[in-house]
């Protein structure tokens, strides 16, 4: 156990697996309160539980990112239960394919909703906490795909760009205020979740051959990162190691979008 992250109280939305799952056990890991929330209630409590076990405290609770009242009744549980909130990972998203041509207004308009409405309320919410508090740090999930585009991702592109020049705007805004909220984004490349790992069992060995030459050829590191590679840059960015770092984009990619 580190000392990284002592004292601090962290909640990070979609941390019932994968990358939202692994940042909750690195910073827990490195000393602080976790709240994990997930649309999926039972991920969530299942991440507390193993934090919990090993010698953390977590609390993991149901939420739903696009719903306002859900955020302030969140905000609400986690200062009853901790009484502060030093940093809000905004994890939660989705992806749906499409082009351009082929996507449907329901489905951009349900991108939209999770992976920009979400961050939206999630930073308001919080910064409306720690200006009152002395300051934190607000990390928003983006991804490469918010800098560079991919033709069969129209919807999650959009939406990703709009998290990566949100961060600017509302870490400028607390900075002009004086709040010492920094915020930050965080730009995954292709990362082996555990939803990737059953697309790839599910797709067959086809499938996989041609996702290799298409993508992971292309990574100049020669392979998908994992998680714990998303949870580590977050644990710099949610410490006081971090403390001159605002509005910036943190890219962990393999190299990706360097070559």
């Amino acid at each position: 156990m580190g000392q990284r992250l002592e004292g601090k109280v962290a909640l990070v939305t979609g941390g019932g697996s994968g990358i939202g799952e692994a940042i909750s056990h690195a910073f827990a890991d490195q000393g602080a309160s976790i709240v994990v929330t997930d649309l999926n209630q039972a991920a969530a409590c299942a991440v507390a539980e193993a934090i919990n076990a090993k010698g953390g405290s977590a609390l993991g609770l149901e939420q739903d990112v696009v719903d306002e009242i859900a955020w302030e009744t969140t905000i609400q549980q986690v200062m009853y239960q901790y009484g502060t909130l030093d940093v809000l990972v905004n994890n939660a998203g989705i992806v749906i394919p499409g082009t351009i041509e082929d996507v449907s207004l329901v489905d951009w308009q349900k991108t939209d909703a999770v992976n920009v409405h979400g961050v939206y309320l999630g930073t308001q919410k919080a910064i409306s906490i720690m200006k009152e508090s002395g300051g934190g740090s607000i990390i928003n999930i983006s991804s490469i795909d918010g800098i560079i585009g991919d033709p069969k991702a129209i919807a999650y592109n959009a939406s990703k760009g709009a998290v990566r020049t949100l961060s600017k705007s509302a870490a400028l805004h607390c900075a002009d205020s004086a709040y010492k909220i920094r915020v930050n984004s965080v730009h995954p490349g292709y990362i082996l979740t555990p939803l990737v790992q059953q697309a790839f069992a599910e797709a067959g060995e086809e499938w996989m051959a041609e996702y290799e030459r298409l993508k992971i050829s292309r990574i100049p590191m020669g392979e998908l990162g994992v998680p714990e590679d998303i949870a580590h840059g977050c644990v710099y960015l949610a410490s006081d190691e971090s403390r001159y770092v605002t509005g910036s984009e943190l890219v962990i990619d393999g190299g990706f979008t360097a070559a």
